[in-house]
């Protein structure tokens, strides 16, 4: 009798199982339930379809909803919500508009994804707050900034109300948080025209990135008239009318709209009332574990999905990956939580191999990331703070050089600032973060010292790497090379 491989969840590691499976073995029913009407769709280019750079939000997709049922024989059911898993009996209750659906499954993945986090303030139902966790969010972004820019080119054709400030509608606007989506959404409305102030709690930007990085990223963004304020814990979000009266709620969408809510006015710290027109909430995400936490499965230390190393959870034959899951960490071999679009991929594929018949890791993770802010790129991999490196039972060394990124007598260039970081007792690499001008390489030079990670090298093997050179490419001491000497010397 043919196995069935259930899949509760739609984008990057749901789909990349039931592909994967499917190449596997060509008999294995596959049946996937997406709550949405969106699969396989790349969340990271959300920021520049808002932006503008990115036209139709359907080139986000890579594989189509009627591409996976005809092509690839897979049972997409869209609009089904999973609302229970029962590992013992073995099925999963899925509801849609068309009533419930109780599917029984030999193997099961929950690729739920992540979710925006709200912060718990006052306000955050308002008119003009939004999210970017979604397709839904992106679109309705979207719609703001054309409405906003009045400009036939950039709108969609439901582009909505008209700007409620028809003689100042590009600003000012608010985005809390100065993460990777705060930092890219800046950008996005900043180059519309907006107004943008960007608050964050930390005392900088980018804080999984060095303070090296952090400084050079906060700089740009000034240069480029983003108003920033640093240490600025946002206590509410004030309306601009009498109808503010929406403290202790939550949004139940992207953008609230009830009668009742108003619309945003402000931004208020301990210590101002910043003026806006729209907030942006870019405050992180966190793992969807309700199924998992209800189904009874184990919920890891870092609070994602806990599974072993083949992504099998703690029921038999369930697993769990993607951005509600736990990973391993190369560095510290200890749990890690990575919503990130390899890992989800990397994992999701293992599964898909694994339920067909060749068990497969996916492999760990370095915590790899990059982000781009107007002319400015950025990457970080590995450990770099001091505190977790101490935390994982190192004793942390770091190093921060600024090198050219071509040869000096090349007509283009500039410089890359690297900050490396490694166990001081052993040499052994724990990572690094890399800032430079937008395509002057810091982001692929962070790949040299992610194959250290990988490899468990030393700072004295890193600096040894053949890595290339040519004169519009690189210096004959690529400055990762650099920073390896340098801080060789250092330990030695």
């Amino acid at each position: 009798m043919t196995d069935t491989f259930v899949i509760v969840g739609g984008d990057a590691a749901g789909m990349a199982a039931a592909s994967k499976a499917r190449r596997e073995d060509s008999d294995l029913e596959i049946v996937v339930f997406e709550k949405g009407e969106w699969v396989s769709y790349g969340a990271c280019g959300l920021p520049y379809y808002v932006k503008g750079e990115i036209q139709s939000l359907e080139a986000l997709v890579s594989v189509t909803p009627q591409e996976f049922r005809e092509e690839r024989d897979i049972d997409l059911r869209t609009g089904h919500e999973v609302v229970a898993i029962d590992p013992d009996e073995r099925t999963v209750t899925a509801e849609s508009d068309d009533g419930d659906v109780v599917q029984p499954y030999d193997h099961l993945l929950l690729a739920t994804g992540a979710e925006s986090v709200v912060p718990p303030i006052g306000g955050v139902d308002l008119e003009g707050v939004y999210t970017l966790g979604s397709m839904s969010d992106g679109k309705e972004l979207r719609e703001y900034v054309a409405r906003a820019r009045s400009d036939e080119s950039f709108q969609q054709p439901d582009r909505g109300p008209a700007c409620r400030y028809l003689e100042d509608c590009t600003g000012p606007v608010a985005v809390v948080g100065g993460g990777y989506i705060g930092i890219e959404m800046a950008e996005a409305l900043a180059a519309n025209d907006f107004e943008v102030h960007l608050f964050q709690r930390g005392d900088r930007v980018l804080k999984g990135f060095s303070e090296a990085t952090s400084e050079a990223v906060a700089a740009h963004l000034r240069d480029q008239d983003v108003t920033l304020y640093l240490g600025s814990e946002v206590r509410e979000l004030a309306g601009s009318g009498a109808s503010d009266d929406s403290e202790g709620r939550s949004p139940s969408s992207n953008r609230t709209q009830s009668d009742d809510a108003g619309e945003v006015g402000a931004v208020v710290t301990e210590t101002e009332r910043v003026p806006v027109d729209m907030v942006l909430l870019g405050t992180g995400v966190r793992p969807r574990t309700a199924l998992a936490e209800n189904a009874g499965l184990e919920i890891g230390p870092t609070g994602a999905i806990a599974t072993d190393a083949y992504r099998e959870t703690s029921a038999p034959d369930v697993y769990a990956a993607g951005d509600c899951a736990e990973a391993t960490h190369v560095v510290t071999g200890e749990p890690t939580y990575a919503p990130l679009a390899l890992t989800a991929n990397r994992h999701g594929r293992a599964v898909g191999q694994t339920v067909t018949g060749t068990p497969s890791e996916g492999g760990g993770v370095a915590g790899t990331a990059a982000v781009k802010a107007f002319d400015v790129e950025a990457a970080r991999t590995g450990i770099i703070d001091p505190d977790e490196a101490r935390k994982a039972g190192f004793d942390p060394v770091s190093e921060t050089i600024t090198a050219k990124s071509r040869a000096g007598y090349y007509p283009e260039g500039g410089d890359v600032t690297v900050t490396l970081t490694a166990d001081r007792d052993s040499g052994r690499v724990l990572g690094a973060s890399l800032v430079s001008e937008y395509g002057e390489g810091a982001v692929h030079r962070s790949h040299a010292v992610v194959g250290a990670l990988e490899a468990g090298a030393t700072v004295f093997e890193l600096e040894n790497y053949d890595l290339a050179y040519a004169p519009p490419f690189n210096t004959t001491w690529d400055p990762v090379l650099v920073a390896a000497k340098v801080l060789g010397g250092e330990l030695r």
